[in-house]
């Protein structure tokens, strides 16, 4: 259980980061703020599904 909980966390920081790092890329383009936020949360919302599926096609969660 305690390994499992250790996973999504990681996946959970992982999607953080892709977040991030879309929210800057998209407001280095120029973008508005308020659609640097709305991209990152996308992306977060995007990335923490597929991470966790691909753990478990994997067999680790």
């Amino acid at each position: 259980m305690e390994h499992k909980l250790l996973l999504v966390t990681v996946a959970i920081l992982f999607a953080v980061v892709v977040a991030l790092l879309a929210g800057m890329l998209e407001r280095t383009g120029g973008a508005r703020l308020t659609a640097a936020i709305r991209t990152g949360a996308a992306a977060f919302a995007a990335t923490l599904p597929l991470v966790i599926l691909i753990m478990s096609a994997v067999g680790v969660v």
